[in-house]
């Protein structure tokens, strides 16, 4: 049986990545490191398995891509 997904907090990203604050922001605004997600009123975390996965590649990071939000592409418009 697999393990569920950890939440890490700011704190242990900051420690596992080696990067500050101010670049974790910046680099979730350009879409190069894992989102967020809330996990209470006022309080934010992320999966630990995005973190381990940007830090085995950080610079071909890319957030996976949900199949059903992919766009669709009509042929109608090669001809």
């Amino acid at each position: 049986m697999r393990e569920p997904d950890r939440i890490v907090r700011l704190k242990t990203v900051l420690a596992r990545t080696g990067l500050s604050r101010s670049t974790i922001y910046r680099k979730i605004a350009e879409g190069t490191f894992p989102t967020q997600i809330k996990i209470s009123t006022n309080g934010t975390g992320w999966h630990e398995s995005d973190i381990n996965r940007w830090i085995a590649d950080p610079a071909s990071w890319r957030p996976k891509r949900d199949l059903k939000s992919k766009p669709r592409v009509e042929n109608d418009d090669l001809s």
